[in-house]
């Protein structure tokens, strides 16, 4: 953080107040006369106030590990406002008295579900080059590792995207049948800065999709899960590593969902706004190199006739202008011509939609034909 002169603003007389940090600033404010700065580390936020000549003050003790978003104001305000979530924490609104540095409820959400009920676990697993890769394990208290727990393995690992805990009340529905729910933090996010960012983009791709695997292997050789009650769901880009990730490993899982997924990595860039996404992925005509590197992993042009897929059921939207519903047109067309086994393989096309459900109605309908797909895959029965 640095102090410039508006009449003096040449870097020359730039003025560092608060050096940098191994980790990610993910936002700065004021207010009191006080520098709220909430960093992020192993993916939770953390907020610190200081002094406006940069002198470190305190830590602002937040409710548990989660994701923290606020703390703007005036010059002269006396409290701040901010807002806290996590997996099983509704999004809350906290008073905080700059003076005394404590925190007190203003408003929460009414949800009918008690999140004592429920364990958030933090791990970190090695991938394959023996990187360390951070993981958020969500299930409800009691859970007994026999291997035999429905899991849903979510990650997305590309485009400086971090994928922070953040409540989804559908999630709750999940996670009360026994179901396990989990979020990996691959390469290709921004959890641990650029260096991670480019650890998983363009060439480096492959990372990303051995990330996601080893996060499955990991569940199950600690008996969290098995291969029989493992399914994997990611949309957009992340519904491109389910699809590569099922060519690559069919046998670790059950059920597979790509959701709305870039699933033709050597065309891509000629529909829509496909072409924004070249300093990502790179350009199957930019050289021979990402050709072959994006031919590589392409989930359309990586389906196997001899092996075993999972059940999957791809989705996609008749208006969808980011990714065009032609990637999951054609990856879905493909595996039903190339596999010969018996687990279905389905497209489900919502109409009069985009890149994601476009009210509550069809979101609710799209969550329960993916959680009926998977449980009934698994041969479980839901309890009600």
């Amino acid at each position: 953080v640095i102090v410039v002169e508006p009449a003096h603003p040449e870097s020359s007389n730039w003025k560092t107040i608060i050096a940098e940090k191994a980790e990610n600033i993910a936002g700065i404010t004021t207010a009191g006369n006080k520098i709220f700065i909430t960093y992020t580390k192993d993916v939770t936020s953390r907020v610190y106030v200081y002094s406006l000549e940069g002198k470190l003050e305190r830590e602002v003790k937040l409710p548990a590990l989660g994701t923290a978003n606020g703390f703007g104001g005036e010059r002269d305000d006396k409290f701040v406002f901010y807002t806290f979530t996590s997996f099983t924490f509704p999004p809350t609104i906290y008073k905080y008295d700059i003076a005394t540095g404590k925190s007190e409820v203003f408003r929460k959400p009414e949800v009918k579900f008690k999140p004592e009920d429920f364990v958030t676990e933090q791990v970190f697993y090695k991938s394959k080059d023996g990187t360390k890769v951070p993981m958020f394990i969500i299930y409800k208290k009691g859970l007994k590792k026999n291997g035999k727990n429905p899991t849903m393995l979510y990650a997305y690992g590309g485009f400086n995207i971090s994928t922070t805990p953040a409540f989804n009340p559908a999630r709750i529905s999940w996670l009360e049948q026994g179901g396990i729910y989990v979020s990996a933090n691959l390469r290709g996010g921004s959890e641990y800065g650029e260096k991670w960012h480019q650890g998983g983009m363009g060439l480096n791709k492959q990372n990303v999709f051995d990330d996601f695997i080893a996060a499955a292997e990991y569940l199950i050789a600690n008996k969290y899960s098995s291969a029989d009650y493992m399914s994997i769901y990611g949309g957009s880009n992340g519904g491109l590593l389910v699809g590569a990730v099922a060519n690559q490993r069919p046998e670790l899982f059950k059920v597979a969902i790509p959701a709305v997924g870039v699933m033709d990595m050597l065309r891509y860039h000629k529909f829509t706004i496909g072409f924004n996404w070249i300093a990502e992925y790179g350009s199957s005509e930019k050289s021979e190199a990402e050709f072959k590197n994006l031919y590589g992993y392409s989930p359309m042009h990586n389906i196997s006739t001899t092996k075993n897929y999972p059940a999957i059921m791809a989705t996609t939207a008749d208006h969808d202008d980011r990714v065009v519903p032609a990637h999951s047109f054609k990856y879905m067309a493909t595996l039903q011509e190339k596999y010969k086994g018996n687990n279905p393989v389905l497209i489900r096309v919502d109409v009069n939609s985009g890149h994601g459900a476009s009210n509550l109605k069809k979101g609710l309908e799209t969550t329960a034909d993916i959680y009926s797909f998977i449980f009934y895959n698994m041969g479980v029965t839901p309890k009600f």
